[in-house]
């Protein structure tokens, strides 16, 4: 579902050349750099970069890619991304079972006062606390993040964030997809997508990638109002492609009262689910 050629050729339109010393007028009808100019650049002959971008040459060596990546001015996922997909051919990773330890599950529970969840690369949560529950509405078995972004949520629902919130799903699963290009769980996932929204659509044809790490989260939450919060992401050294997701206040902040204020609102995800649906409603 993702390939070198395609990855290429996104990452050579949005070259500015003068950023590579390459004067432009008017008269330049591409947008970014030339074939030929890439491959002047990275000191590969024309042809060969065109064979590359055209998916029909052999799997190019540590240096050529390397060389590619500074010429297009690739960020480190980004990088490690078109390493990845050069060996795609070669070599394909395992697409991983999925299942989550009962170790794991205890692990949720012990954290108290937060939303944590366990997510895999397909951005499927596995298992979630109870504040996840909380903070979702609804259950978290059969919860998928990018479903419920982009064909659930919409841009006045749940994410203050949205539109940025669309770049990193669409980023993560780009990510996903070059690790499991075989995994038909995932196709599945993407081409649900690609139907249901024209703006996941628009950005999975930008071939953008991106990592989950950490960052800020803002919720718009129908009955507590704005939560500002911090997402942590976790790896788990056991589980390929899977991650323990925590979603933190700062201690004093409004958002900590948002949060101790939800946790009190029900005892379990069916009373909140009960009580967002009657506040759509009204």
């Amino acid at each position: 579902m993702d390939d070198l050629a395609g990855f290429l050729r996104t990452r050579r339109s949005r070259v500015d050349p003068a950023t590579v010393g390459i004067p432009t007028d008017r008269r330049r009808r591409v947008a970014g750099l030339r074939r030929e100019e890439v491959a002047h650049l990275s000191g590969v002959s024309v042809d060969y970069y065109v064979r590359l971008e055209q998916g029909r040459a052999t799997q190019p060596s540590e240096q050529v890619l390397d060389a590619l990546a500074g010429v297009l001015g690739l960020d480190e996922t980004e990088r490690e991304h078109l390493h990845r997909l050069s060996r795609q051919r070669h070599r394909r990773a395992k697409v991983p079972s999925g299942r989550v330890r009962p170790e794991l599950l205890r692990v949720l529970d012990l954290v108290a006062g937060a939303p944590a969840m366990i997510m895999d690369y397909r951005l499927q949560v596995l298992a979630g606390n109870h504040m996840a529950r909380l903070l979702f509405g609804k259950p978290i078995p059969g919860l998928n993040i990018a479903r419920h972004v982009f064909l659930e949520e919409g841009p006045h629902g749940l994410y203050a964030d949205w539109e940025h919130c669309t770049l990193d799903a669409v980023g993560h699963l780009r990510l996903a997809a070059g690790k499991y290009p075989e995994d038909p769980r995932l196709t599945s996932l993407v081409g649900e997508l690609a139907m249901g929204s024209e703006r996941f659509r628009r950005l999975w044809a930008r071939a953008d990638v991106r990592a989950r790490t950490h960052g800020r989260k803002r919720y718009r939450h129908p009955l507590v109002g704005r939560l500002e919060l911090h997402q942590e992401n976790f790896a788990l050294p056991d589980e390929s492609g899977v991650e323990l997701v925590v979603l933190s206040a700062p201690p004093g902040s409004p958002a900590e009262d948002g949060l101790r204020l939800l946790a009190s609102l029900g005892a379990d995800s069916g009373d909140v689910q009960q009580a967002v649906n009657a506040q759509v409603r009204e």
